[in-house]
């Protein structure tokens, strides 16, 4: 694994938003990662999360048009919860080094895993942000994006508006099918040019949940699969929203309540 982080990735990270790592996996870890993904997608048996009944492809009531919705990703949350070999991967120390040396950061927790996969055809994903969907308001919030297939221009990379961490806020535009929704609610953006992560197989990028990002449609007849897991910096709190914490989670918690549960949000570096 190429897990050292120079001071110029640090740098770069810090002032764009995002960062790439070039062949993050060898070749007998990415095919480790793609086996583990493939069965853990398997057992899911379509289901989104562990224990409930919402099915990938299903509007999860964030989005008014489902069936848009349906054909922008597979997405299935933490996987770590019901694989083994999942949570081997997500739980490696290296990984959460990483994270916390790029974001500045002492402690650093899962939020949750997830895989995203593209099938053929699949639609764009419109620009957005990620931290304002979760349960903790924090600056510093990061993701591992890791790409199982070949990304390219033609199936689905990503993009980032550089620098767009720096001045968004934790109000949630959602994702909605206009590309450009976003950039109502930060117009000193629209006129931005965006950057494409294009990645070989085996290589990862990280980015700042409050990084804006999108990606393209998928226009070839294969799959594009990425393994992606979202880091919270070690000492966030709640901020009322549920996001993916149970019912029961919910009923416990207050806003201003560390989110420190070492079952439901690992912590993976320091440990």
């Amino acid at each position: 694994m190429n897990n050292q982080i120079t001071q110029d990735q640090v740098n770069s990270y810090q002032e764009n938003g995002f960062v790439i790592i070039e062949d993050f996996l060898s070749s007998d870890e990415l095919g480790e990662w793609r086996d583990a993904v493939e069965i853990a997608v398997k057992d899911r048996n379509g289901r989104k999360f562990s224990g409930k009944d919402t099915i990938i492809g299903e509007d999860d009531g964030i989005n008014e048009d489902g069936e848009y919705f349906g054909k922008v990703f597979d997405q299935l949350i933490n996987l770590w919860q019901t694989n083994d070999r999942i949570k081997k991967l997500m739980f490696d120390e290296r990984i959460g080094q990483m994270a916390a040396r790029l974001s500045g950061q002492e402690g650093i927790r899962i939020w949750h895993d997830q895989a995203l996969i593209k099938r053929p055809w699949a639609n764009p994903t419109s620009w957005h942000l990620d931290t304002p969907f979760w349960s903790f308001s924090h600056r510093e919030a990061l993701s591992i994006w890791v790409a199982l297939d070949d990304v390219t221009l033609e199936n689905g990379c990503l993009f980032f508006i550089r620098g767009s961490h720096k001045k968004t806020t934790f109000e949630n535009p959602g994702i909605t099918k206009n590309m450009d929704a976003v950039f109502d609610f930060y117009p000193e953006f629209r006129q931005s040019a965006s950057v494409p992560a294009v990645m070989k197989a085996g290589s990862c990028s990280f980015h700042n949940g409050l990084c804006i990002h999108g990606a393209h449609a998928n226009m070839t007849p294969g799959f594009r699969r990425a393994m992606t897991c979202a880091y919270m910096p070690e000492g966030s709190v709640f901020n009322g929203e549920q996001n993916i914490l149970s019912d029961e989670q919910i009923s416990r918690l207050k806003v201003g309540d560390p989110l420190n549960d070492d079952i439901q949000n690992p912590l993976i570096f320091p440990r």
